[in-house]
């Protein structure tokens, strides 16, 4: 495993991480995520994350059980604050009182002292963003969380917020956590930029297009039986063109890229996302242990000219 700088600081987190949304604590037995949690650790991925938003809770019941049988000081642990946790008016977003009330709640369901990582799951438009800051402020000074980040903020939010940190003498924003993959390429054109600038590193979610960029969903075949795609639970994100036949014909070109390349798709799609100096992670998702295995032998890996240019051929990108 090969580790990078979280952003422009200090800690160095595993260049492939361990997610759990949609995973861990719902579809996936306990004792198989435990599995996968314990082989994550044996290969040398130290970054596992989490939120409180997913599966209500019960993700970090999970997590934080698996990893309660390693030193604390050998993982670094990110979870998160902002969706609904219950039916009550400030049971959701980025106020004072909810950011308060969830730390203290996911510290409890993790039974940790600290949270090395707590994001922002996404901006909240009916908060004053100092409020926010201020709080995770607050509980960065108490000793609750090491570092505060964010999910899915816009450039012109990262900075704001980053400005916000400088002039009011506050911990600042470390890093970013976005929707970035071969398919879906956006922040590229502004957040990067402004996160070199400002110091924050992006923790890419779903690098593998929730599988797709894996190869296992062919044009023209049925879904794979257990799959991701085939699973009414877990598919609601596999909308929006992501399975169309036009995608899965452009990604199928990929499969003798990753073979020439000496690799599996998996790890040809993670090895794309980790060209990129600015991205200081990329968490996978899975329901076996072998897939971490493989997904696992993408740190490390560096892309020739070529290959990057093929990519983008076969994706006519």
């Amino acid at each position: 495993m090969q580790y990078r700088h979280l952003g422009k600081y200090g800690v160095r987190v595993s260049e492939v991480a361990l997610g759990s949304w949609l995973t861990y604590g719902g579809a996936t037995e306990n004792e198989t995520a435990t599995r996968c949690i314990e082989k994550a650790y044996d290969l040398g991925i130290n970054f596992f994350d989490t939120a409180n938003g997913y599966a209500r809770g019960k993700s970090e019941e999970v997590v934080g059980k698996a990893l309660s049988a390693y030193p604390r000081e050998s993982y670094f642990l990110a979870t998160k604050v902002y969706f609904p946790m219950g039916d009550g008016p400030n049971d959701r977003g980025l106020s004072r009182k909810h950011i308060f009330e969830q730390c203290h709640a996911s510290l409890k369901r993790l039974n940790m002292d600290y949270i090395d990582l707590y994001q922002c799951h996404r901006y909240d438009t009916e908060t004053p963003l100092e409020e926010t800051l201020m709080a995770l402020d607050d509980l960065a000074r108490q000793g609750k969380i090491l570092y505060a980040g964010v999910s899915q903020w816009s450039a012109e939010q990262i900075a704001s917020a980053a400005d916000y940190c400088r002039r009011a003498g506050l911990h600042p924003l470390v890093s970013n956590q976005p929707y970035y993959n071969m398919l879906g390429r956006e922040i590229e054109k502004e957040v990067i930029p402004v996160s070199e600038r400002e110091g924050l590193g992006q923790v890419v979610y779903s690098p593998l297009a929730q599988g797709v960029l894996s190869g296992k969903y062919k044009p023209g075949a049925a879904l794979p039986e257990g799959s991701r795609a085939a699973d009414p639970e877990q598919n609601m994100f596999l909308n929006g063109g992501k399975l169309d036949q036009e995608t899965l014909v452009k990604v199928e070109k990929l499969g003798p890229i990753a073979a020439g390349a000496g690799l599996s798709m998996s790890q040809l799609a993670l090895a794309w996302c980790l060209r990129q100096p600015n991205v200081s992670s990329v968490i996978i998702g899975a329901s076996r242990p072998e897939q971490i295995e493989d997904n696992a032998g993408a740190a490390g890996v560096t892309l020739s000219a070529d290959v990057l240019a093929a990519i983008d051929a076969a994706l006519e990108v």
